[in-house]
Formats: structure tokens, C-alpha cells, sequence
């Protein structure tokens, strides 16, 4: 990484709230008349800026139309998953928008100026302000959320609507019929992690590990961070660790022979997980904390934190499982 002084994945240092007092001067003066609003033409929309075009670039041109500034540098790698998401969604927005790109590395007075202090960072300017902005590296449609609040809306690509309804299908447990969609998200995008995520999950809840495993194999290891792979690579973790588990009696049985044997307690988590009973996994993690937080150098709570990682935020069993990590470790 550059010694610049910006990082990665950190947080905005300065308000978009206030005005932007860089020292810089516009040339609009009071009752000028009103700009054009005609859509830019495509090769307009999407340009790079440096400190002396920046106002012009961006504090002018977001008197026209909303203007994205995307603040990076060429050592930062989720900057080079972002930008090409960017431009997608501009192009898509018909005029709309604008995305202005900043190299920090070559022009990091403005970056300074507006304090950001890690990248990649994104601010969106209308009428000469900025007005919102985003750090860190973010889907198609989280972007397309993040130009909704601030008055832009985009439709939704025929791709995310293929995406929506296979992750609706997998939540319904509608496995065969998800793949089939995940399979055709990536006859349009061979690459694209939510659908080889998505038809992992499917594989793993289909029992067959290996197709899911073969699935991740393929995610590039610069789109590894993204939650759909994270989720994915912590379901098929869980499912290789249960391999074995599958007797319940006996499990139940030593734990209820010695209520302290916390492995068998720890196994018969992870078997009701595998077999999708997660409130039950849960409580079987949850007792092991309660009686003895160190044990295996607090590997009840890290489990239920992979749990959570594996389900997803928003699942019951994810919920769940927070409240009552919450109520026992904070009681």
C-alpha cells in the first residue's frame, strides 16, 4: 500500500453536511440563467478529474446533474471492485448521473480537503454540495439504494431481478428451482459472486458439498470479500464440520450423562445445525457459555458468530442467536 496516509475500509473523516469550503471560487454568478438539463452524452458521463478541473468537473457540473465523485488510488483493491460498478450504474442512469473519478495518489489535495481518510470513498454532489456519500466497495444494487435516497432512481437490471427472485426461491427452499436462476444470472455474468455464492448454498442444502465447494473455487480472491461469499464459504465450513454427526440419541445422550462434557455439547450444535434446527444449535452454544465462557479458548461464541456469518443477518435463527449471546454475555 502507498505510504499517502489513506487506508482502506476506514471511515469519512469530515461532514457532508457542510459546505464545501475547499478554498476554491465558481464562476456562477446570481441569477445566471439555468443550465441545460438534456442528458449527457455517454462519453461525457463518466470522466477523471484533477485538482485544478475539479471544479468544474464536479462543483459546476453538479448544478446540471448529480455528480459522483469517486475518490481511489491504483493500490487499493476494493477501489477496482468499485469503479467498474460505478460506471455500470451511470451508464445505466441515462444522463442522471455522472461519475467523476479522482486518482488520491496523483491529486490528494481535495481527498484532504473533504476528509477522507480511506478509500475507496464516494461523495455525491447536487447544486455545487456534497450531499452523501459511502465508503468502501458495494453491490450494484446497494449503489442504486444510495442514488435512490438522494433523488436518482434506477430500475433494477434484468440481471438483479434474476438474482432477487433465485435468492426469494432459495429462502422459500425452492433449491432445483434457485439454481436454475443462478445458473442463468451467470449465462449473463460468468463471474458474478452472488449467483456462484447463491448456487453454492443450493448445492450445500442439496447435501452435494463438492459442487458447492467447486462453485467458491471459482470467486476471484479479490471478490472474496464480498457477504454472499463470506456466507457461502461459512455454510460449507459448517457443513464439513457436522460430517459425522448425524447420530442425535447419542450426542443427547452423553450430554445429558455429563452436562459439563462440553464437546459432546459443541457436536450436538453443530448435527441440529446441520439438519436446519438452528434455534436448538444455538441453545446447545449458548449453555456452553453459560457454564464455562473460556472454554476451548472461547469456542462456543466464535462458533455462534460463524453460525450467524452462515445464516445471513437477517435469518430468525441469526436473530435469535444474537439476543441471546447479547443476554448472557451482557447480563
Amino acid at each position: 500500500m502507498s505510504g499517502s496516509g489513506y487506508s482502506v475500509g476506514g471511515s469519512f473523516g469530515g461532514s457532508l453536511g457542510g459546505g464545501y469550503g475547499g478554498g476554491y471560487q465558481t464562476n456562477t454568478q446570481a441569477g445566471a440563467a439555468s443550465p441545460s438539463t438534456a442528458p449527457a452524452a455517454a462519453a461525457d458521463l463518466i470522466v477523471d478529474t484533477t485538482t485544478q478541473t475539479f471544479v468544474q468537473d464536479v462543483i459546476e457540473g453538479s448544478r446540471n446533474q448529480v455528480v459522483l465523485v469517486d475518490f481511489w488510488a491504483p493500490w487499493c483493491g476494493p477501489c477496482k471492485q468499485l469503479t467498474p460498478t460505478l460506471e455500470k450504474v451511470v451508464k445505466e442512469a441515462n444522463g442522471a448521473v455522472k461519475l467523476v473519478k479522482m486518482n488520491i495518489e496523483e491529486y490528494p489535495e481535495v481527498a484532504g480537503q473533504m476528509g477522507v481518510q480511506s478509500i475507496p470513498a464516494v461523495f455525491a454532489f447536487k447544486g455545487g454540495q456534497p450531499v452523501d456519500g459511502f465508503m468502501g466497495a458495494q453491490t450494484e444494487g446497494e449503489v442504486k439504494k444510495f442514488l435512490d435516497r438522494i433523488g436518482v432512481k434506477i430500475g433494477p437490471s434484468d440481471l438483479e431481478v434474476m438474482l432477487e427472485k433465485a435468492d426469494e426461491l432459495r429462502d422459500a427452499e425452492g433449491y432445483p428451482e434457485a439454481a436454475q436462476l443462478y445458473g442463468g444470472a451467470l449465462s449473463i455474468d460468468a463471474g458474478n459472486v452472488h449467483a456462484l455464492s447463491g448456487l453454492a448454498m443450493c448445492y450445500l442444502a442439496l447435501g452435494e458439498k463438492e459442487h458447492a465447494k467447486q462453485m467458491l473455487d471459482m470467486v476471484p480472491e479479490d471478490k472474496q470479500d464480498s457477504q454472499q461469499f463470506i456466507a457461502a464459504k461459512a455454510a460449507l465450513e459448517l457443513a464439513e464440520q457436522s460430517e459425522g454427526l448425524d447420530d442425535l440419541s447419542e450426542l443427547r445422550g452423553r450430554v445429558e450423562a455429563n452436562a459439563d462434557d462440553h464437546q459432546a455439547r459443541f457436536d450436538l450444535a453443530l448435527a441440529l445445525s446441520g439438519k436446519g434446527d438452528k434455534t436448538g444449535a444455538v441453545d446447545e452454544l449458548i449453555e456452553i457459555i453459560r457454564r464455562d465462557r473460556e472454554w476451548n479458548e472461547d469456542g462456543a461464541r466464535k462458533q455462534l458468530l460463524q453460525f450467524f456469518e452462515a445464516w445471513g443477518f437477517k435469518d430468525a435463527g441469526a436473530v435469535y442467536g444474537r439476543r441471546k449471546l447479547s443476554s448472557i454475555l451482557f447480563s
